[in-house]
């Protein structure tokens, strides 16, 4: 039996959650007293630290800086119903932070190290976990290269760091989006399905002129002809079209999103069926004229689903029904808030309990 890691914990002289206001939880306003901090040097990983949230000192010539290499993970912790608090799906997002480091030439982090010092942190600070309905604790662990060099090279050392910040319910109204036939986020055999700094920085332009075209975000095509459907801003896009539901295939252009994963798997539990494959514009263009598409919406961590109520293709903006009660994506929705919480049973053991004595 492997033993539990050695987590050293130096505690914040004063706590900083009296500052926060629960009933207005802006997105990253507030962050918790504690953050995860662990080194990596002479191809190994050091010992883990939790320490008071704070800046940190770092070369101007790190790497990571001028050279990209800084991947990250979102992921949430939701406060039970019976008090204890839930690391939703943690597994899979350490699953998928390997992949993102392995595809930027970084160090893998074991499931030990990552589940551990979450673990404890989330303990630690689990009072700054939100208890108002929908609310969360986003969770942003990070691993960015720190070697001080200006020569384009893989670095040798690296920072992980866990911070975490509290949430409130995700209300925006529904997407108006344009279809992106020019920009391109990412192609295949590039790192779009990698969560690096990078792919969120190339994104900023195109979607800040759709923006000011009156657009709330883009529908990103394929990188060649822009003819297939990929993403939906950083989320993933999902259509019910003729009763199914439909969303891209992944490849590695694609982010396996945490939350398209759970929604696919729940929907085969609802009986509801579905399909991963290409989309091309001109399905969308036929199913929005003969209304056969009759839901659309994003899928991610932030929002869980975001619905769409618009989609301009080659310059025609065509609606979409707003979801009601009985909406799958309603319907999902509240399948995912109730595992979460505990109000129904978790048979696909997505949740990671933290007892609160």
């Amino acid at each position: 039996m492997v033993a539990p890691l050695q987590i050293a914990i130096k505690k914040i002289q004063e706590s900083q959650l009296s500052k926060v206001d629960f009933n207005n939880l802006e997105f990253g306003k507030y962050v918790s007293d504690h953050m995860v901090l662990v080194n990596y040097a002479n191809k190994t990983w050091g010992n883990p630290e939790i320490i008071p949230y704070g800046d940190l000192l770092m070369s101007p010539a790190m790497l990571s800086i001028h050279y990209g290499q800084s991947i990250f993970e979102g992921m949430k912790a939701f406060k039970m119903q019976d008090g204890n608090i839930n690391i939703f799906r943690l597994k899979k997002h350490h699953a998928r932070m390997n992949k993102s480091l392995a595809r930027m030439c970084m160090p893998e982090i074991s499931e030990s190290l990552f589940t551990e010092t979450l673990h404890a942190l989330v303990a630690l600070d689990h009072k700054w976990v939100p208890s108002n309905e929908g609310s969360s604790l986003y969770i942003r662990p990070v691993v960015f290269a720190t070697e001080a060099r200006l020569g384009v090279k893989v670095s040798d050392l690296y920072k992980f760091i866990i911070m975490t910040t509290p949430v409130g319910p995700y209300f925006s109204k529904p997407y108006k989006l344009k279809v992106e036939d020019y920009y391109v986020r990412t192609a295949e055999g590039g790192t779009g399905f990698a969560k690096c700094a990078g792919n969120y920085g190339g994104a900023f332009y195109p979607t800040q002129v759709a923006k000011e075209e009156g657009f709330d975000q883009v529908l990103w095509t394929d990188h060649k002809d822009h003819q297939y459907i990929d993403e939906v801003g950083m989320m993933n896009v999902m259509f019910v079209i003729n009763g199914k539901l439909i969303t891209p295939a992944l490849n590695t252009a694609i982010l396996d999103g945490v939350t398209r994963d759970s929604i696919l798997t729940l929907a085969k539990d609802m009986n509801f069926p579905t399909e991963e494959r290409r989309i091309k514009l001109n399905e969308l263009e036929k199913g929005f004229k003969d209304g056969s598409i009759t839901e659309a919406f994003g899928a991610g961590t932030a929002a869980v689903v975001a619905p769409i109520q618009s989609i301009r293709i080659h310059g025609i903006d065509y609606t979409i029904p707003l979801p009601n009660e009985n909406s799958f994506q309603s319907k999902v929705k509240k399948q995912l808030f109730e595992i979460r919480t505990g109000l129904t049973e978790d048979k696909h053991q997505w949740n990671h309990i933290i007892k609160i004595k």
